[in-house]
This record gives structure tokens, C-alpha cells and sequence, in this order.
């Protein structure tokens, strides 16, 4: 047996059953967990959206000098504002592009959170609950497969595009709600080709005979795990054999518009987001980071900017091109915004008090702003939005039933958004 051969294969296969299928061979085994079982049913609203493009920025993105920047003081630094053809929707000079889309935007300029930490907060804005030694939340791409399932059987539910190891995927539920994680945009899925040499034939036959060594303990332990484990390989080869493998292909993409979302992991991880919706892939979350800060954020914010900018522009006028804005909620995300006050390093620090999210399509009546600061930033005047609520917000867009109880494991209770209450008036 050529072992470098039988080494790709195994690795594709494996990869693919243990993070775009979500299984791995340590939770497969029994007695190691329980999937959450259904509580008390709650009615469903009637969904505006099908699709998620969730972005997040990673590390704290400065409200100030992005999405709710203040007429001159002290607190601006060289900040300024841009007018745009909405009146309420004022962006900074980082975000000239987008501002030409504001039309399309709704601007939630009074989030507010309890937490003032990394971990916690971006833990905190995915899950809408706290941190705990004792268990791990769903994130709400994993809601959104478990209460809506999969537009395409051949492609995963839930993919998350970026290099954020924190991110808490299925929690509770079952490894198959696990996001497809893909560090590299560009390199499509990796190992998902036979390798040279290897016939069809002999790819069936080391996998017949795989399916052999297994079979006594699948059998033995006849479990919904273990059973969904051998599953996970199945489907892993399913997409392997099929033509939808291309939506993961960004060489198909003209070179004009991957200029224009720019050639960074961030814009062209954007573009594929666009080309997995596109192809039936429900919820698509792409990271950015480098939005910490503490040093140099005159300098740090205009370049982050300037990437997030032509990133989110291009893709609000490509999915509105393609017609997919209206069913594809565009969520524009962040832990917490950044301090007033600028400090020694001409830096801001952690402000989890007030800050700015964003959404757009799906439902959402864009060129509103909802909420807001006082004349510095510092604090919410009008129409406070906790991280719940945010999340609620998401989830009513999707139809999805925010009172109904899951049970983790341990037979603990757990909804949606944790008590959340979605803002029903951002809607057309």
C-alpha cells in the first residue's frame, strides 16, 4: 500500500467527518455525552431570512472610530465623520465605501455587554451566555442547524472561515452542528482529491475494508454516536465525489471582483462566504482580528478599516447583484467597543459599556439607526441592546423558536438567546 496515498485519503476522510462533519472518535464513544433532547414546543415566526453572513472583528472594534463617531471633541483624535444619503447614518472616514450602502444598513449603536474580556465577550456575543467550566454553549450557527437543519445534504450547515481557535461551535449539541473550519479561504478544501495514482476502485476497496475492521465495534456499541460517526464518513465522501466541491473553488471567481473584496484572508474569505450561501450553505461566519486596540489605534483602525470596508461593501452589492440579499442576513459583530478616552500608547481600551453592530438584508429595513450614545460614546442614551438581545434578533430573523427549551446532558435548560428579546422594529 503506497502509505503517502492511503495517508491523504485517511486525512481527508478524517478531517472532514471530525470538523465539517463534526465527529470525533473521542466523542463518538459511549457514555461520554448525551445529545440535548426537545422541551416545551414555542410557535415560530414566519422566517425573513434562509442564510447568515456572520463578521466578526475580533478584539474590540472601536465604535468611534468606525460606526458611531461623534462631531468633533476631544474623543475623536483624527477621526472624522462621513455623511452618507441616509441622515441618521453617520460612518467615519475608515468606512467611506461603506457608507455608500446605507441604505441598506441597519446601525445598532447601543449594544451594550457584561463582559470586558476577550474570551468572555466573544464567547458572550456567540452564545449569549456567560462562560462556564461545566459546559459549552452552542453557537448560533449550531442553533440554526439544529432547529432548521441543512438547505444542501451535500454541503456542511455551518462553516466558519478564519483563525479564531476560541470559537464554541456545536457546545451541547451533537458534533454534526459543528462549523467546517477553513483557516485559508484561498486553498479551497484541502485533501478532498484522490490522490494521484489512487483508482476509484482502490479508494472503495481501502474503505470496504475500513468499514470491515469497524464493524464489530459499531455493532457493539450501537449507539446514536457511534452511529452518526460512520455517518460523517459517508458524507464526507458524498462531497468528495461531488460537483458542489467547486463552491469551496475561488479560482472560478473573476479577478476583478476578488480585487475589489480584496486580497487579504478577510475579503476573500468574505467572497467565499458569498459562493457557500450561494451554493446552499445556511450559516457562514468569517473572523477578522487585529481590532485590539490598546497601542497605535490611528493607525491600526484606518488599516483594519480599509480592509473591512472594501470587504463588506463589495459583498453587500454582490449578494444584492445576485438577488441573495433579501433572503441572506449580513451580521456585522464585535465583543465590545473601545474607551473614549484616548490613552498613553494613543490607544483606546476595552469599553464594553456601549459599542456598534450592524445588520443587513434578510428581512432587515436598512437605513435606520437604532439606539444611541451620549456626545462622547461612553454610554447608551436610548434603546439599550444586550448581547441577547442581538443574538434574538438573528434568531427571529430566521424563524427560529426563541422560548423553546433544549436540555444539554446534563438536563440543564437552554433557549436561543438566553432570555433575549429580538428588536421586531428593525424589520421591513
Amino acid at each position: 500500500m503506497n502509505l503517502k496515498t492511503d495517508f491523504s485519503r485517511r486525512r481527508f476522510v478524517s478531517h472532514a467527518a471530525k470538523s465539517f462533519l463534526g465527529v470525533s472518535a473521542l466523542s463518538s464513544l459511549p457514555g461520554l455525552s448525551r445529545s440535548a433532547g426537545a422541551g416545551a414546543s414555542s410557535a415560530r415566526q414566519v422566517a425573513t431570512a434562509k442564510k447568515v453572513i456572520y463578521l466578526y472583528m475580533n478584539g474590540g472594534m472601536s465604535h468611534l472610530d468606525t460606526l458611531d463617531p461623534k462631531p468633533g471633541g476631544e474623543v475623536m483624535g483624527p477621526t472624522k465623520q462621513v455623511r452618507t444619503q441616509v441622515d441618521d447614518i453617520v460612518v467615519s472616514d475608515n468606512l467611506p465605501l461603506l457608507g455608500r450602502h446605507a441604505d441598506k444598513l441597519a446601525v445598532i449603536q447601543s449594544m451594550t455587554s457584561t463582559q470586558g474580556a476577550h474570551k468572555q465577550g466573544n464567547y458572550f456575543m456567540h452564545t449569549s451566555y456567560e462562560i462556564r467550566s461545566s459546559i459549552r454553549h452552542p453557537a448560533m450557527g449550531a442553533w440554526m442547524l439544529k432547529f432548521n437543519g441543512r438547505d444542501n445534504p451535500t454541503l456542511p450547515g455551518n462553516v466558519m472561515i478564519g483563525n479564531d481557535s476560541t470559537h464554541p461551535g456545536a457546545g451541547f449539541f451533537e458534533s454534526s452542528f459543528s462549523p467546517l473550519m477553513i483557516r485559508d479561504p484561498e486553498a479551497g478544501l484541502q485533501n478532498s482529491s484522490l490522490f494521484r495514482g489512487l483508482t476509484e476502485e482502490r479508494f472503495d476497496f481501502q474503505r470496504n475494508l475500513a468499514e470491515e475492521l469497524d464493524a464489530p465495534f459499531v455493532e457493539r456499541y450501537n449507539q446514536k454516536k457511534v452511529r452518526a460517526y460512520t455517518a460523517m464518513y459517508d458524507d464526507a465522501v458524498k462531497l468528495m465525489r461531488s460537483e458542489d466541491l467547486a463552491a469551496f473553488d475561488l479560482a472560478q471567481e473573476p479577478d476583478g471582483l476578488k480585487e475589489r473584496y480584496g486580497h487579504n484572508p478577510f475579503g476573500q474569505g468574505c467572497l467565499l462566504a458569498r459562493r457557500l450561501v450561494e451554493n446552499g450553505v445556511n450559516f457562514v461566519e468569517v473572523s477578522m482580528g487585529g481590532w485590539d486596540t490598546h497601542n497605535s489605534n490611528f493607525v491600526n483602525v484606518p488599516e483594519q478599516g480599509s480592509i473591512l470596508d472594501a470587504a463588506l461593501s463589495t459583498l453587500l452589492m454582490d449578494l444584492e447583484k445576485r438577488g441573495l440579499l433579501d433572503e441572506t442576513l449580513v451580521v456585522l459583530a464585535t465583543e465590545f467597543g473601545r474607551t473614549p478616552e484616548i490613552n498613553a500608547n494613543e490607544g483606546r481600551d476595552h469599553h464594553p459599556q456601549a459599542f456598534s453592530c450592524l445588520l443587513a438584508g434578510g428581512g432587515i429595513q436598512g437605513g435606520q439607526v437604532y439606539g444611541k450614545t451620549d456626545e462622547r460614546g461612553s454610554k447608551v442614551l436610548e434603546n439599550p441592546v444586550k448581547v441577547p438581545d442581538f443574538n434574538a434578533t438573528i434568531g427571529y430573523a430566521l424563524g427560529l423558536p426563541l422560548d423553546q427549551v433544549l436540555y444539554s446532558p446534563s438536563m440543564r435548560p437552554f433557549t436561543v438567546a438566553h432570555k433575549g428579546k429580538p428588536i421586531t422594529s428593525l424589520f421591513g
